[in-house]
């Protein structure tokens, strides 16, 4: 077998455990940073970085008061880097969930309920409307189901415009769908706190954006300020569609099931 040598100049066996331990930890990296990219925790990342490059010359150098303070530090920061990236570490967990059960290949066929969707974020966009709609996909929306309106009413078009309209009693918040119901609406939603998101987002669009940092949810938003339709999914947000775009995505990221799923109001009992 060939052998390497370490900066130390000993030699190291290559076998085919090591190859297989290096190419599962090249895997972890690279899943890793696909999750990160394009999120807050980038430039936290970076600043984790220059900690360990700081860390590594303190200790080989002579820099003896450095290399204490960076030692006494560096351990709680482990605790400190589960605190602040807990949403990330909750979304990847949940992913890997679903992976591992194949929850996706258990899904009935897909089914045109999304229309209603599209026709209602038309309705809102030509009138300047402001809605939130979020479709739970695998991950639960409960706990946010719970604090707005308990509906479990049939997806319509008709249904969805008269929620939204402004004079409406429950035309502030979100409303949640689960498979072709209506769920429940006035739902409230975590803020996203990406500082990398435009600052011309207002809170509807934040909220949108927030649940689908904390879930794999998909949501449709309309401003309503300019009419314009965005859809958000992995904490991304896609600004600027057309009705016939909204369709194209919701059709390939939405399988709606043809079977009502009763919400039941033993769900919502205290």
């Amino acid at each position: 077998m060939p052998t390497l040598h370490s900066l130390t100049g000993n030699p190291l066996q290559l076998t085919a455990g090591s190859v297989l331990d290096i190419l599962l930890v090249a895997f972890v990296i690279y899943h890793f940073l696909l999750l990160v990219r394009g999120t807050r925790a980038v430039p936290m990342l970076t600043g984790v970085g220059v900690l360990v490059v700081v860390f590594y010359v303190a200790h080989l150098s002579t820099l003896r008061t450095l290399d204490w303070l960076v030692g006494t530090i560096l351990p709680y920061s482990i605790f400190a880097l589960i605190v602040i990236f807990q949403c990330e570490i909750r979304q990847a967990l949940s992913r890997l969930g679903r992976n591992l059960t194949f929850s996706r290949g258990s899904q009935n066929d897909a089914i045109d309920g999304y229309d209603d969707i599209v026709m209602a974020a038309n309705r809102f966009s030509q009138d300047q409307t402001g809605a939130l709609i979020v479709v739970e996909r695998e991950v639960g929306l409960r706990t946010y189901i719970e604090s707005g309106v308990a509906l479990d009413a049939e997806l319509s078009y008709e249904l969805l415009a008269t929620l939204f309209r402004p004079s409406a009693p429950l035309h502030d918040g979100a409303v949640i769908l689960q498979g072709n119901r209506v769920a429940a609406a006035a739902c409230f939603l975590p803020l996203s706190m990406n500082p990398l998101l435009s600052t011309q987002l207002g809170t509807r669009h934040r909220a949108g954006i927030g649940v689908t940092e904390e879930t794999d949810a998909v949501s449709v938003i309309v401003s309503e300020e300019t009419g314009q339709i965005s859809l958000a999914i992995d904490g991304r947000i896609e600004r600027g569609l057309s009705p016939d775009d909204l369709r194209t995505r919701l059709r390939s990221l939405i399988t709606l099931r043809k079977a009502s799923r009763r919400i039941g109001s033993r769900a919502y009992d205290v």
